[in-house]
């Protein structure tokens, strides 16, 4: 039986939940982490569901279905990292879920971080996760490195629940 692996699809602009769509439609498992804000129109403001990571849509498919994938409207491609689709760790998938799930505050950035102290969470929604802390500024900022995408998941973590491994 072939594993299905996690993978990141590159999406025109604003076409994430059209993509997601049509993916669910066609039987595959899919992820879109959508995060809800207030935007401000000339005469009302409203409260929107954005996608957490612009153009992006994560999808779990076997090596079967890994160019059917590409057929999907909307879909650009795979995203790579050295040239080859970069699969997503299950744990940094359910992690990220857990953020959007628990209403965390999340900063998405695409800079370059130099790694820190591993730590590990020992408790609240994401007891279990492991990252690096880059910093602790009065709260600790722990980061869980989805680098296979090349993009940091940066939350903000009370310095209680996390320990050095």
């Amino acid at each position: 039986m072939e594993v299905a692996k996690w993978y990141a699809i590159y999406t025109r602009s604003r076409q994430e939940k059209k993509v997601a769509g049509f993916m669910q439609k066609y039987g595959y498992t899919v992820y879109l982490p959508l995060i809800k804000t207030m935007r401000q129109w000339s005469d009302r403001k409203q409260k929107v569901e954005i996608p957490l990571i612009s153009s992006y849509v994560f999808v779990q498919v076997t090596e079967r279905d890994y160019y059917s994938i590409l057929n999907t409207p909307g879909a650009v491609g795979y995203v790579t990292f050295d040239g080859k689709a970069a699969p997503i760790p299950e744990n940094q998938i359910l992690a990220m879920k857990m953020a959007v799930d628990n209403n965390l505050e999340i900063e998405i950035t695409n800079e370059t971080i130099e790694p820190g102290e591993l730590v590990k969470v020992i408790s609240g929604p994401l007891k279990g996760t492991e990252g690096e802390l880059i910093r602790a500024v009065h709260k600790r900022n722990f980061l869980i490195r989805l680098s296979n995408i090349g993009f940091s998941l940066m939350l903000e973590v009370n310095a209680g629940d996390v320990i050095k491994l």
